[in-house]
This record gives structure tokens, sequence and C-alpha cells, in this order.
């Protein structure tokens, strides 16, 4: 084959000068296109590129050229097959029959070119470039074209190898930028040495607390905390370097500026891929603080059991759990509520009783309040206390929920009338059979808190409310439940109320005006 001319090598060097400042893959795509119509003066190229998957058609990726080419070459058409096999150009100069047809891209073209774009280990895709004129490529335009794609194979091979290592460089950036954030975020004091015992890094952690800086970096960790640090503990820390196996556990105490901490540290030696040191890590932990947070922690638990051992009793397992989770609303002292308090006391106990052994007088009274407590828990009130033969029991306290209490109050009451009125109630059987309660009920504001000496103390309520509650009670015959008007206010309406006259109770100028519950609408 005859050497290229000066004209071929003149031209190949202009379009490789081009191709050499790119290193984009696009931009190297589309000037290899131009270029191939500029320097030959051919009607029309394309270049068809590769897919990841090799056995798909190559596409379409750039064309130049009034006509328009077919957007994919089969991959398993005579002229792929041939180039993927060999390698090799093809070069057809008329329009005739031939198993490489297809590399004339359209009717009105002629004669035409495939060039392979590949290197040693990679195919890359093909370049066709076609003239309307028979024989139109000759030797020089071949060795033109031959050495472009050549050339843009190299180059394109390398753009992208550059993309895939400045998409490597990315992902390792962001991690390393995950990893910083990841050590800011530690409590921990995280300080790490290089080979020399320098300092190559510390967290924002260990910068606040052991007083580093920027100017530390780089830095003798031995001087730089020969201070700080006891000489026994630096000469251990050195020792770890030369190991293989990390050291958990040390404590000692960090002195700086007056203050101290004291912390345990764990040291651990970095190795490279091939088992060479390369420095330590160096995990400190404040214990100062940790002991304060326990103290803490011990604190709020034990605020928790104080609540769970005082209320338990008193109030359904519900209204338990809400006050352990938030134990700010259970005030110290006393504190003033608006709550809704009844008294259910037995009538014809005192006849009933004088007739009867105690323990007998016992069971009844317990099988009574067994039953009682179980409503007064389901509708969320509080089992204040058992008075002989009345139980206490009221809503608002230690949690208030406004109006719902007295409408809560008042339901429970009738519950444990309708319980009691019941055929299959399971207390008052036998000689107690005709036993009946009467409830008196009332709404206002009282003092509610802690009560009683450092060895035993009790959540209880004081208050004129309680003793109109409790008054009330008296009045209240067989199986009814008088309320006062301020009860009755909080209802909206949910009850059947009979309207009583005022009564007069002790403790009270005026007459109290009250109702009657008949039944829940």
């Amino acid at each position: 084959m005859a050497p290229p001319t000066a004209e071929v090598l003149g031209n190949l060097i202009r379009t490789t000068s081009l191709l050499s400042r790119e290193i984009s893959y696009n931009s190297l795509s589309s000037i290899v296109v131009e270029q191939s119509v500029d320097i030959t003066h051919s009607d029309l190229a394309a270049l068809y590129l590769c897919g990841q998957d090799l056995n798909r058609a190559l596409r379409l990726d750039r064309k130049r050229g009034r006509h328009s080419p077919p957007p994919t070459l089969n991959r398993e058409s005579p002229l792929v097959s041939f180039m993927d096999e060999c390698g090799e150009s093809v070069v057809l100069l008329e329009r005739r029959e031939s198993p490489f047809a297809d590399l004339l891209m359209t009717p009105d073209m002629h004669s035409g070119m495939a060039l392979p774009l590949m290197t040693p280990k990679r195919y890359i895709g093909i370049l066709l470039v076609n003239s309307t004129e028979p024989r139109f490529y000759g030797h020089d335009r071949f060795l033109l074209l031959d050495g472009l794609a050549r050339v843009t194979s190299g180059l394109m091979e390398n753009a992208r190898l550059y993309r895939e290592l400045k998409e490597h460089l990315d992902q390792i950036e962001e991690l390393e930028r995950y990893q910083e954030n990841v050590f800011a975020s530690m409590t921990n004091l995280l300080v790490t040495t290089d080979s020399e015992n320098r300092i190559h890094y510390f967290n924002d952690a260990a910068a606040r607390e052991l007083g580093l800086s920027d100017d530390d970096i780089g830095a003798s960790f031995s001087q730089t905390f020969t201070k700080p640090l006891s000489r026994k503990l630096l000469e251990t820390i050195e020792t770890v370097a030369g190991t293989r196996e990390p050291l958990r556990g040390l404590e000692g105490l960090y002195v700086r500026d007056g203050s101290s901490m004291d912390f345990s540290l764990n040291a651990s030696p970095l190795r490279g891929p091939r088992g060479k040191p390369e420095g330590l890590t160096l995990l400190f932990t404040d214990q100062t603080t940790e002991k304060e947070l326990k103290e803490k922690m011990h604190m709020v638990t034990e605020e928790r059991r104080v609540i769970k051992d005082m209320f338990s009793r008193y109030l359904s397992d519900e209204l338990v759990q809400w006050l352990v989770l938030n134990p700010e609303q259970v005030h110290p002292g006393g504190a003033e509520r608006i709550a809704t308090f009844f008294f259910a006391a037995i009538r014809g106990y005192t006849s009933f009783s004088e007739s009867k052994e105690p323990g007998y007088v016992f069971t009844i009274l317990n099988q009574y309040f067994e039953e009682a407590h179980k409503v007064v828990r389901k509708h969320n009130g509080m089992v204040d206390k058992y008075i002989g033969d009345c139980l206490m029991a009221g809503w608002g306290v230690p949690i208030g929920q406004g109006d719902q209490d007295a409408i809560k109050a008042v339901a429970c009451a009738v519950e444990i009338q309708e319980l009691v009125n019941s055929s299959a109630r399971t207390f008052f059987t036998g000689d107690a059979k005709a036993l009946r309660i009467g409830i008196g009920m009332h709404t206002g504001p009282l003092v509610a808190g802690n009560l009683g000496s450092s060895t035993r103390m009790d959540y209880t309520v004081i208050g004129d409310t309680v003793n109109i509650a409790a008054r009330l009670e008296g009045v209240a015959g067989p199986g009814e439940i008088i309320i006062t008007q301020d009860t009755a206010n909080q209802l909206n309406g949910l009850f059947d109320l009979e309207s009583r006259p005022a009564v007069k109770v002790k403790g009270k100028a005026k007459p109290i005006p009250i109702f009657n519950v008949r039944a829940m609408l």
C-alpha cells in the first residue's frame, strides 16, 4: 500500500488535534462525524455505538448529511458480524449485490466505507461514510478515515475511563463526606494518628473537649498531649502502634485549663493492605458526662417508679402508663384542680352487719368493692379510698379532661347501680341480697397531691368539693345518684335528670340544688 500523501497527513493531524482537546464522550463522537464529512467530502456519515448489552443492535449516536440513516444496525447482519470477528474496515466502491449491501445507508448512496472503532479489549462501534458517487473512496480517503477511526477509538476509550474514574472519585468524595458527617456527629472523642505518630484527624467533639484546633493537624501526638495525659498512658498508647491488637478500657484523667475529664480510651492500630502500620485510632469516652447521664437516667427511672407505685392503686393501667410517660403532669405537693367526686355507700349496711359475723361482713364488702373498683377503672376514674362500707372515687385528678370528667363519673355511677340491680351480679347474694347503694356526687375545685410523712405518702384530695359529695351521699336513697347543679351543668344533656328540692347540708349556709340521675339517654 502506498504511503499517505502530505495532504492526508495534514488533514489527519488537524483532526487529531481537534479530537485531543476533548475528554467528553459526546464531544468526541460529534467531532469524528463532522470531520469525516469535512475532510472526505462525503454525503452522509453516521456513528453507531454498542450498548452495554453486546447482543443488542448498535444504535445511531450521531449523523451528518441531509439523508436519514437507519436508527440501528442489526447485530446479526453480515457487515456487523464480519467487523465483530475480524476488526477490519469494509469498502464498497459501487452499488451491487453484496453481503455488505447495508453499508450503503440509503438508496441514493453508491459507495461507502465502514470503519470499526475498537481497542484491544473493547468494541466501541462502527463509523459509516457514504457518497452518492460510485468509486468515491480511494486510497487517500481510506488511509485518512482509517487513521481517524484508530485515533478516535483510543480517545473514546480514554474518555470512558476518565468518566468512570471521575464517577469513582465522586463516590469516594461522597463517602468521605459521609464519614466526616458520621465522625462529626459522634459524641465520643475521635483522634487518629499517622505512621509517624502525628495527629491526622479529630472530630468536632474531640476539638471541643480536648482543646484541639486545625493547627494541631500534623503535630506530634505525644508532644500535644504531654501535659493533659500522664506519661504512663502516653507510653502505653505508643506500644499499641507496634502491635496488631487493640487495647480497650484504658482509663485516665484529662487535665486542661484547670478542668478535668474522667475518660476511658480504646486504642486500635491502623494497618495498610499489606499490614504496614499506618497509625492509631483513639476513641475517648467522656465518663464524666456518662456518669451524669446515668444519674439523670436513674432519677427519671426512680421518678417513674414512684409514680407507678403511687397511682397504680387508684387509676386504670392506661392512665398510670400515661403518667409514667408524662411525669411533669404530677406536681410535687398540692395542685388545684376542678374535679368530680362521688361517695357510694351501702344502704342497710348497719342493720345487716349487726347480726353477722365480722368475717362474713368483710367478704360481702370485698365482693362489692372488687366489682365497683373495676367499673371505676373502666371509666378512667381514681379510687381514692374505702371508708367502711363506702367507696370514694374521683375524676379530674391527677389528669383533668374538662366536662368529660363529670360525664364519666355519672356514667360510672349509673353502671354501678345497674350492676347492683342486675340478677346476674356476683355480690350482695344470700343474706345480703337486699343491700343497695346510694351515691352522692359534686363537681368543683379542690386540692390534690401527696399527703403524709417521709415514711408514708398517699395521693389524696381535700376541699369543699369532697365534703359536699360526702354530705350528698347521706341524702341519696337506695338506688339513687344525687348530683349537684355544678355536676349537672357538665353533662351536656346526656342523662335523664330528676330535679329534687334543694337540701341543706352541714357547713353550707344556703340549700344546695340537687338532681337524681335516673338513666343515661
